[in-house]
């Protein structure tokens, strides 16, 4: 074998070994996201985010994907206001199936079809009965259209697992 391949890997049993977790990493606390919202900012909070948010070292990160509005029976309703309601629904259904919490999410990103400021209260007061005061870090995207043609919201989420 040659030297280069021995360095090799040798090196990359180091690189293993150190990047194995103790099992005091995770287990021995609870992990918990930092919410960060400087004060030279607009106070993102009244608006249902926060401006960033740290994710501890120790986390496993589990990824949610879009969840819509539809119930149960894949059936949509027409109102933006009902969908947003249910779309929630299903994203702590998917959070519970994870055994994780609300607290636990980290990013949120919401995409809205046809967005206009009307819709920014329903969105608001959603996030907030869902969040608390532990407001993930979010971004609202406006789009002409989702995956299914009566779709108006959808909703992704990034959470941190202990």
């Amino acid at each position: 074998m040659s030297r280069a391949i021995k360095h090799l890997l040798i090196g990359g049993l180091i690189t293993m070994t150190m990047a194995v977790p103790t099992a005091t990493t995770a287990n021995d606390k609870e992990l918990k996201l930092t919410i960060v919202n400087p004060q030279t900012l607009n106070n993102p909070t009244p608006n249902g985010y926060s401006t960033a948010v740290i994710v501890p070292r120790e986390g496993r990160v589990a990824y949610i994907s879009g969840q819509g509005g539809q119930d149960r029976t894949g059936a949509l309703s027409p109102d933006f206001a009902v969908q947003v309601k249910q779309a929630y629904a299903n994203l702590r259904a998917a959070l519970d199936a994870l055994g994780a919490r609300p607290d636990q999410v980290a990013k949120l990103t919401v995409f809205v079809v046809d967005h206009d400021m009307g819709k920014l209260e329903v969105l608001t007061r959603n996030v907030t009965e869902m969040f608390g005061e532990t407001l993930p870090a979010q971004t609202l995207v406006p789009v002409p259209k989702l995956a299914i043609d009566p779709m108006l919201f959808e909703v992704e989420a990034v959470v941190i697992l202990d």
